[in-house]
């Protein structure tokens, strides 16, 4: 079981990483947050600290995460404004337009560069510093979209697929050194980044579900983690429809 009494939140501001965020300091842990808008980064931070104990160190930075320049220094600052590192939670990301992506080919490298580049160039400096301490968890918000591409957001699909691919050679290597790597598979969650989509049906869950699943997984160290739980047979099926009845498909 890994402890979570120190951990970094990249992304902090996302709908699932704050309440991600709001119930790790409810156990007791210590966060070091960092977001791109500085007003939400610093509600929430205030608001955290409403919630900490005098024992509980909650701080954060300011950052654009697609600056790769700045992920070697974030880390450094996340780890001595904690005392060390025990987790880490990349929750940062955008939902792309895929009709605006087809037609415009630098939005697509940008979308890619934001969902799946800056993902895997923290990642790589975290398991530096992981591997050497020999123990703690890595957690990443990937997406059910990159089970299969799907003409409504491959794009989007395509970045989550590297990035899930990444996490399991990741994975692979981490686990000669004591150090979990969970890759997170939420499907449909009613966040302001799904705020265009019909949202009905029973397939759709909180960010407050996902969080507490989020942190579940951490302290246990599971590797693929869909959430809510069923996203897994849902995907099974869409994973095995033979491709040529799949492409003539509309998904």
């Amino acid at each position: 079981m890994n402890s979570l009494n120190r951990v970094i939140l990249f992304g902090a501001t996302s709908a699932i990483a704050e309440q991600t965020a709001r119930q790790l300091v409810a156990q007791g842990a210590s966060l070091y947050c960092v977001g791109r808008n500085r007003d939400k980064l610093m509600a929430l931070i205030d608001d955290l600290k409403v919630r900490a104990s005098d024992q509980q160190q909650v701080d954060g930075a300011v950052a654009d995460l697609t600056d790769s320049d700045q992920h070697a220094l974030l880390i450094d600052a996340g780890e001595r404004a904690l005392g060390g590192i025990d987790g880490v939670l990349i929750a940062h990301g955008t939902l792309p337009d895929q009709q605006a992506c087809q037609s415009d080919a630098a939005l697509t490298r940008q979308e890619i560069e934001t969902n799946a580049l800056s993902v895997i160039n923290l990642l790589t400096l975290l398991a530096i510093r992981f591997e050497q301490q020999q123990h703690g968890v890595i957690a990443v918000i990937s997406s059910v979209a990159g089970d299969r591409g799907r003409q409504s957001n491959y794009v989007y699909g395509a970045a989550k697929g590297m990035v899930t691919l990444f996490l399991q050679g990741l994975r692979n290597r981490l686990a000669k050194s004591n150090v979990d790597v969970v890759t997170i598979k939420p499907g449909f969650v009613d966040t302001p980044m799904t705020a265009e989509l019909d949202k009905g049906g029973p397939l759709w869950a909180k960010p407050e579900q996902i969080a507490k699943g989020i942190i579940t997984a951490m302290q246990k160290g599971k590797g693929e983690v869909y959430l809510p739980w069923f996203w897994w047979g849902i995907m099974l099926i869409i994973k095995h429809i033979p491709e040529a009845i799949f492409k003539r498909m509309s998904l």
